[in-house]
């Protein structure tokens, strides 16, 4: 079963999915918040995780965080790390009000940039008491650094020039500067690292893409992401437990590994056999293992 849902974060009304088990009996239930990819929307992946974790017999929330999809906030796509995490704390709460759902069962899985926008929220509130990732990224340092850490301090310091100057620019009434989180045709990729030719056939193709999808994020974004550091305090999700889940063939599986690396014990790294960061996010053979995995973890930890 699916319903439409809102909520409350710091404000701004957030546009939300709740997926429960068919056969629910009316017993309270585990609950697990799932939070969507950088640029997309909770239609997209986060949905496909939440359905197949209801039928496992889990309470999934999904929703659009603020400023994108059908959630409140303008400007339209910003990307601010730190309300991001709010937004996830923001849909622990409001579980926590539901009387189907048991608020001491409430966990929480973050795909792609969520998986470092999860985790960041869980080091502090301890509410969430079990963490996953899938494909999970440090937004920072992929947009800021580069995938695989080849640019240098001098972009960031070029971006943050933009991003003043489109802070003054709105503020006259300028429609915002936007960049793409993924190329809008594959033209031109067949050099470029596999995460940004797999973003294309996704969000760009009827593979993954949706209308409240604009895979677009006003250049200001940068001002907050170049501050945010995910896993710095990663440590503090400890004696909670931490579970990453990558694809063995993603360009990305470093910020998993490192972040796993950092964390204290219970924790694990998961890995999908052929999987890459993207195939995760929908293709069959790699969702399923992915989520048996999941559901034996919040199965486990989320028990009554």
């Amino acid at each position: 079963m699916k319903a439409n849902v809102t909520f409350p974060s710091a404000g701004l009304s957030l546009a939300g999915l709740l997926f429960t088990p068919d056969s629910h009996t009316g017993t309270p239930l585990p609950a697990v918040v799932v939070s969507h990819p950088g640029g997309g929307v909770k239609e997209q992946t986060a949905s496909l995780y939440a359905e197949r974790l209801a039928r496992e017999g889990f309470a999934a929330l999904v929703f659009d965080a603020a400023y994108q999809g059908g959630s409140e906030g303008t400007p339209r796509g910003l990307e601010n790390p730190f309300q991001r995490a709010e937004d996830v704390r923001a849909a622990v709460t409001y579980l926590t009000t539901r009387d189907d759902i048991d608020p001491v069962r409430i966990g929480a899985l973050g795909i792609c940039a969520s998986g470092g926008y999860v985790p960041f929220a869980a080091q502090t509130d301890h509410r969430i008491r079990a963490v996953a990732a899938v494909s999970a990224v440090d937004v920072s340092s992929l947009l800021v650094d580069g995938l695989g850490r080849t640019q240098g301090p001098e972009v960031l310091q070029a971006l943050l020039e933009q991003a003043g100057a489109a802070r003054t620019a709105e503020a006259k009434g300028e429609k915002p500067a936007v960049l793409n989180w993924a190329p809008e045709s594959p033209e031109g990729l067949e050099e470029a690292p596999t995460l940004y030719r797999e973003a294309q056939d996704y969000y760009r193709t009827p593979r993954g893409g949706h209308c409240n999808s604009t895979n677009e994020w006003p250049l200001r974004s940068i001002d907050h992401i170049a501050q945010f550091d995910p896993y710095a305090r990663i440590e503090l999700i400890a004696p909670r437990p931490l579970l990453m889940i990558v694809g063995s063939e993603a360009d990305t599986a470093y910020f998993s590994r490192e972040a796993v690396e950092k964390a204290n014990e219970p924790k694990e790294l998961f890995v999908v056999d052929g999987g890459t960061h993207v195939s995760l996010y929908d293709r069959d053979e790699h969702v399923t293992p992915a989520v048996a995995k999941l559901t034996d973890f919040f199965g486990q930890h989320l028990a009554g």
